[in-house]
């Protein structure tokens, strides 16, 4: 049985930016697809072939259907830190293998799951704040929060 967290996050895409970029190429798309292929009026000057444009709309479609799904989830109780950044990956750390936990700031520009940066593997979905994990064995995470306060008290007690 898994014992009961002391700190529990749940973070997904709410940037306003993020949405009205995808929302708008989706609307313009549907519009050139309507334009197009169902009123047979070419859609620029210099206009896709159909195929292509029911393809990049599908695409988009498909992208604004990821950002809405992906959810970083974080949790920390006195056994293990769990990250799970679904559908991207999971990861359990026992506390045992960690040599420093700190919450700290990065300069790392994007967003999502991040391989080998200056601050080891990110998982990050917004903001600069996060968790800083050592291991026993030379690797790094940085997992990103937006209950900074909550986070700090939580890992006090492992310190």
């Amino acid at each position: 049985m898994k014992a009961r967290p002391d700190f529990k996050e749940e973070q997904g895409f709410t940037q306003w930016w993020l949405w009205s970029i995808l929302i708008g190429l989706e609307v313009l798309f549907l519009y050139a697809v309507f334009k197009q292929v169902f009123m047979h009026e070419p859609f620029g000057e210099n206009p896709m072939p159909d195929m292509v444009l029911i393809f990049f709309t599908l695409f988009i479609l498909l992208l604004i259907l990821v950002f809405f799904n992906i959810r970083l989830k974080t949790e920390i109780d006195h056994h293990e830190i769990r990250i799970a950044f679904a559908p991207l990956g999971r990861k359990t750390i026992a506390l045992e293998d960690i040599k420093d936990l700190e919450i700290r700031s990065i300069r790392a520009l994007g967003f999502g799951l991040r391989m080998g940066s200056e601050f080891g593997t990110i998982y990050r979905v917004k903001g600069r704040k996060g968790l800083g994990i050592k291991l026993k064995n030379g690797g790094k995470i940085f997992v990103g929060t937006q209950k900074e306060q909550e986070m700090r008290s939580a890992i006090k007690k492992y310190l």
